[in-house]
């Protein structure tokens, strides 16, 4: 049994299938423009849509990523390198992503955001006694890292529960994109 193609919208049909996109969730203009011309007809009928769009203000990637990076930022589930990570990977250009991420992450002492952090994912755990073992300390530490906050801030909040975190100061710093 043969799967069957979905049929591709003329320019009428693909606006009112952005529209649908757009009334679910926000999306950057580069995530609608992927996604309009996957269904679209004719391409060229997808430029000239999200043009109109940006005109009414239904797409507007400055104002959507000031609002992922401060949810971000007053959620505390990150730091500010993921969330300047998941921007781009959203298709924000890397100065609106960057802008909107200072913005959102201004005044806010990482190292207490780090501190928090720690406290909500190892609540039911002793973490001077987890972080007592090298190789947890370490795991902890990569933890931190992957959730975006920067080495130096992972290790001064892990310092307050492990004497032997001075150690992760040898531990290349890693660059994320």
């Amino acid at each position: 049994m043969a799967l069957k193609s979905t049929p591709k919208l003329d320019a009428a049909r693909l606006k009112d299938y952005a529209a649908r996109l757009l009334a679910s969730r926000p999306l950057t203009a580069s995530e609608l423009r992927r996604k309009l011309r996957a269904k679209a007809a004719r391409p060229a009928d997808v430029d000239p849509l999200i043009v109109a769009l940006r005109g009414y203000g239904v797409i507007d990637d400055t104002r959507l990523a000031s609002n992922f990076a401060q949810t971000r930022a007053d959620s505390g589930s990150m730091g500010s390198r993921k969330a300047l990570a998941q921007l781009r990977a959203k298709g924000v250009s890397s100065a609106t992503a960057q802008s909107a991420v200072d913005e959102a992450y201004l005044g806010r002492d990482e190292t207490q955001m780090v501190s928090d952090y720690l406290a909500r994912k190892f609540r039911t755990k002793n973490l001077a006694e987890l972080l007592a073992e090298p190789a947890k300390l370490a795991s902890v530490y990569r933890r931190l890292r992957t959730a975006g906050f920067s080495s130096s801030a992972s290790i001064r909040a892990l310092k307050q529960f492990a004497a032997q975190a001075a150690a992760l100061d040898d531990m290349p710093e890693e660059t994320q994109e």
